[in-house]
């Protein structure tokens, strides 16, 4: 077995709404052979992968997984058992998997995934295994099981930074990590935020710098006024030992700059003592102060945007005997509470036995072999700190304002928005002047001792945090997803136009492009993840428009979490035969993905004269808006009895139905891109775009205001039925790409004076045989002249083989066979006379348009639509 392709999708997909990976598979040769006719496997596999035992496989049961192997069931099936059962080895409770074929030998597995890295590690060892019992190999599953601990440890999110992420969710705000880098977005657009830990994007990165430096952090307190302990640099042994004359016993050293409490070394009584720290913080750091050391209780206070938000009671890791245990079996005792983990990654964290702790232990007299008497109590740490094994007490309630109001001082001081102040003092609810001492100003809080307390109340920091970043309203910004097969572009273009009309930056993606505010900022077919993403990371977009195209969804999901609209333009027959997609069910259960990701508030528009669409329904997520081009059309009329929302033609006007009232938006003649209501094709993306723009709750007259300045030109809708005058001649540019495009433009261009028609026709190599043919039989029944070209990009077709299928099915005798788009641009231009209609269903607008200029002494000129066809 191997790994022939993998899929990571970090969003909903068409495979499920949680994150998963696609693993295709070659299984060599073993596609059909049962594991219970491998030698040995059943019980080896068990053996690696004891977690096998507890699947239920579809059996209600434990062990019905067992029970599927000993019936036996074939290998790609038992990969996903195993990568879902390593998973949850390591603490991550996912369930989700499933196999299929593809074809012969070649099957694919999805399964969900909590963290990426990690997961595709682990399914490399799958692999490893299942070969490594085929051929009678052994594989080291604990050692490699190890090595990925460590991957995962690293991946894993902070309880920190997790709870400023749950406090998001919980306000309907989406997340998501940032290419796997540790930072996470929240939002979209305007309404994004970052965060990294407890550091936010509004956090000072120089006031960050001067936290981390603890020489300058004290002294700049000093001189507000802000109580701190004596404190001095020292860059050598004579200048360490004569500051800790000056400054007096006992002392602490510590790094100038540090973190989670390590190097510092606490109560040191004598030069003797200072002499040996320094010579261990001269190990990790160049950079040394000291400082008196303040006898008193260990507090962390947290602020957040100059508010005391939470109080902890800090405490060293400690162990208490019971008569029978040793030391060692005690602290091992203690790290099997549920709450600890390695790092960061819980609540608490383990009791490391290092130097320091065995040091401590020998200061109260024992070794880690001895058993500890009953009731006597071993502090095992000098300091206090989560990171190195302490437990923490809430204490907020029991803060003084006095104290409340010095402390913000401190951090306005030092100019952080979020900081974690920790105090030295023998109790906190009394102000600390003349007691007590501020030890240290942390930048990135840790703030899960106030979230996972081991005794008094929980404070939620995280939601403190999030309500700060949106000064106390937590919203995003609008999100419209378009998809169908025909139509997507110019209805996301029509939605874009009139909410920029009313004054948003709207960031738009479409097969032309990306644009933020009507500047493009890459040209291409840019309908897919990354395109997406880069509109949701970009600041300054207050309303997201995206186009979103079959195939980025089957190959990366979606770049977003919910939408606050939904729109299906129709369902009709393209690209069948790609990426797995080989019938009309299949392409329209991949376009339903846009509409059940919806809000619950939000809304799904769709086309109720598409079957296709209407078969989707039940599928249909939020609340639904109906657009039909008949008023009498039976569903609507069933949907807005009860209250549903309808966008229709009635009398030529774009009317709308909504809580059982009618509204005449604006005449369909009104509508540029409709030629007086000729193209039919518009007609039907005027009403898609403005039920998406009825579900955004956009007042009817701003509809009617931009729809009236949506013109068809190359300005707002470029390339799709744009209209040019070429020495007498119409040359109209269109992207029509399958069957019903083609068919929507012939149709239109019925409508319209001419003499005879002259198409440049062609299509995408990665259509079917039956679509060129269906093409070609099209031109033959609607064109006088045809000239078939080839797009430049051929999707794996041989040179010339899309355009000779084409060719072969017309039977029009009047037919020409160019290859070049361009020169057989030029050949419609030559061949054509005055009077005459050239249709081009172009690929690259670009360079049909070079030709356009440069023909007939440069007499191009765009025309007004209304003027130059009536």
């Amino acid at each position: 077995m191997k790994i022939i392709s993998k899929r990571v999708y970090r969003g909903k997909n068409i495979y499920s709404r949680k994150k998963c990976i696609r693993l295709d598979l070659d299984l060599e040769g073993y596609a059909e052979i049962p594991s219970k006719d491998i030698e040995g496997f059943n019980e080896k596999i068990v053996e690696y992968v004891p977690e096998l035992k507890k699947h239920r496989c579809g059996i209600d049961v434990d062990g019905g997984f067992l029970i599927r192997l000993k019936e036996g069931t074939y290998l790609s099936h038992i990969c996903e058992h195993i990568i879902i059962g390593l998973q949850n080895r390591l603490g991550i409770e996912i369930s989700y998997g499933k196999a299929r074929e593809v074809k012969g030998e070649h099957y694919y597995i999805i399964f969900q995934y909590w963290y990426e890295r990690t997961a595709l590690e682990i399914s490399n060892l799958a692999i490893d295994i299942i070969n490594g019992i085929i051929k009678g190999q052994e594989v080291d599953v604990e050692k490699r099981i190890e090595i990925i601990k460590e991957i995962k440890n690293n991946e894993e999110v902070g309880p920190s930074t997790k709870a400023i992420i749950d406090s998001a969710v919980k306000k309907g705000l989406p997340v998501f990590e940032i290419d796997n880098s540790g930072y996470y977005q929240i939002g979209y657009g305007k309404q994004r935020r970052i965060i990294c830990s407890t550091i936010s994007n509004f956090t000072s990165c120089l006031s960050s710098d001067i936290a981390c430096d603890k020489f300058l952090t004290k002294q700049i307190l000093d001189i507000q006024n802000i109580p701190v302990g004596k404190i001095s640099k020292v860059r050598n042994v004579i200048e360490l030992l004569k500051e800790g004359e000056v400054i007096g016993y006992p002392l602490v050293i510590k790094p100038q700059y540090g973190n989670k409490g390590n190097g510092v070394i606490l109560n040191i009584k004598n030069e003797k003592e200072l002499l040996k720290a320094y010579k261990e913080v001269s190990k990790i750091s160049d950079e040394i102060i000291i400082e008196k050391y303040i006898v008193g209780n260990d507090y962390r206070v947290c602020i957040v945007n100059n508010k005391v938000v939470a109080v902890s009671l800090r405490r060293p890791p400690r162990i208490v005997g019971n008569g029978k245990d040793t030391i060692l079996q005690l602290i091992e005792k203690v790290n099997e509470d549920p709450l600890r983990g390695e790092d960061h990654e819980k609540p608490l964290t383990k009791i490391k036995i290092d130097n320091e702790v065995l040091s401590k232990i020998k200061e109260a007299g024992y070794s880690k072999e001895d058993i500890l008497e009953n009731g006597k109590e071993i502090i095992l740490r000098r300091n206090a700190n989560i990171s190195t094994g302490g437990t923490a007490e809430d204490v907020t309630d029991k803060i003084c304002d006095e104290n409340k109001e010095l402390l913000v001082r401190a951090a306005k001081a030092i100019g952080l928005d979020i900081c974690g102040i920790d105090v030295c003092t023998d109790d906190i609810s009394l102000p600390l002047k003349g007691r007590g001492i501020i030890v240290e100003v942390n930048a990135a809080p840790g703030i899960r001792m106030h979230h996972h307390p081991s005794y008094g109340e929980v404070k939620d920091v995280g939601q403190e945090i999030v309500n700060y970043l949106y000064k106390g309203n937590p919203k995003n910004i609008p999100l419209v997803a378009i998809t169908g097969t025909n139509g997507k572009t110019t209805t996301t273009r029509m939605i874009s136009h009139v909410l920029k009309m009313m004054g948003n930056v709207v960031g738009m993606t479409s097969t032309e492009g990306i644009f933020i505010d009507d500047k493009c900022i890459d040209l291409g077919d840019d309908t897919g993840y990354e395109s997406a993403k880069s509109i949701l990371m970009n600041n300054d977009v207050d309303v997201a428009v995206l186009e979103t195209a079959r195939g980025g969804m089957i190959r990366k999901g979606l770049a977003y979490d919910l939408a606050d609209v939904g729109v299906l333009t129709n369902i009709t027959e393209d690209h069948l035969g790609l990426d797995e997609i080989y019938t009309m069910e299949d392409l329209a259960f991949v376009k339903s993905l846009v509409l059940e990701e919806v809000k619950e508030d939000g809304y799904s528009v769709i086309n109720i004269d598409d079957p296709w669409s209407v078969k989707i329904l039940d599928r249909v997520k939020g609340n639904t808006i109906y657009f039909t081009k008949n008023k009498e059309n039976e569903l609507l009329k069933e949907k807005i009895l009860t209250g549903g929302i309808g966008v229709f033609i009635d009398n030529d006007y774009i009317s709308v139905v909504n809580n059982n009232r009618k509204y005449d938006v604006i005449k369909v003649s009104d509508v540029p891109i409709t030629l007086d209501g000729k193209i039919d094709f518009n007609i039907e993306n005027s009403l898609a775009a403005c039920a998406a723009l009825v579900g955004m709750g956009i007042d009817y007259c701003m509809i009617s205001r931009g729809f009236k300045t949506f013109a068809l030109d190359s300005k707002c809708n470029a390339g799709r039925f744009n209209i040019y005058d070429v020495s007498g001649r119409t040359v109209i540019l269109d992207y029509g790409h399958n069957g019903e495009g083609y068919k929507g433009v012939f149709a239109a261009i019925d409508k319209l004076e001419k003499n005879r028609v002259i198409g440049v026709v062609g299509i995408a190599g990665d259509r079917s045989d039956e679509m060129a043919a269906e093409i070609g039989r099209l031109c033959s029944d609607f064109l006088d002249m045809i000239i078939v070209k080839e797009d430049y990009d051929r999707r794996g077709r041989a040179p010339g083989e899309m355009a000779s299928l084409i060719f072969r099915n017309i039977k029009n005798s009047q037919k020409e066979l160019f290859i070049d788009e361009r020169d057989a641009m030029k050949r419609a231009l030559e061949i054509s006379e005055e009077g005459d209609l050239i249709i081009v269903f172009y690929e690259d607008r670009e360079k049909v348009l070079s030709v356009i200029e440069k023909c007939k002494n440069d007499n191009l000129v765009e025309n007004n639509v209304k003027n130059n066809l009536q």
